[in-house]
């Protein structure tokens, strides 16, 4: 059994649905439970959306995370990209929401996500994935289960081996 918790996400049934075209005071999209809105999108409609509406974001790899500082508590769900596998900044990003912002909704690493990553998603506060096509889920949840100590903190055990308190 996996220390970190991990949601794999099949997008034939997440209900998060990402809202398509630019708009900017006109016209705003449809407000609709579940709307994955991009940073662009999210300024242009951050004064009129609901609160009582679930709204995500999804963010490219250069965005500053911490821009979205003030809105965080509006969002369900942060969606990280990861454009190739080799590119670790939304693992930075995630530490950034869980460990210095507080983040407490999903964060969902998206794009080029291979099995062999899901160890640092979890341990950077990443809690939900979704795969590349070709990857398997019962290698990914494996994978979760192979190291159950680190000697580094992370986002659950922010001490490093050395520094904590034996049980």
């Amino acid at each position: 059994m996996s220390q970190f918790p991990m949601n794999f996400v099949k997008p034939a049934h997440d209900p998060w649905r990402a809202v398509v075209g630019e708009f900017g005071p006109t016209p705003i999209p449809p407000v609709a439970p579940y709307s994955l809105l991009t940073a662009e999108q999210w300024q242009a409609v951050r004064n009129t959306w609901p609160a009582d509406v679930p709204v995500g974001i999804t963010l490219a790899n250069t965005a500053d995370v911490e821009d979205l500082t003030d809105d965080l508590a509006r969002f369900s769900l942060v969606a990280l990209q990861f454009p190739k596998w080799i590119d670790g900044r939304a693992y930075s990003q995630a530490r950034v929401l869980r460990a210095r912002l507080r983040y407490a909704g999903e964060i969902r690493a998206t794009g080029d996500v291979v099995v062999d990553m899901l160890p640092l998603l979890a341990r950077t506060g990443f809690d939900a994935v979704q795969l590349r096509d070709g990857q398997s889920e019962s290698s990914a949840r494996r994978a979760l289960t192979l190291v159950t100590d680190f000697y580094q903190g992370d986002v659950h055990q922010p001490r490093p081996l050395f520094a904590r308190v034996p049980a």
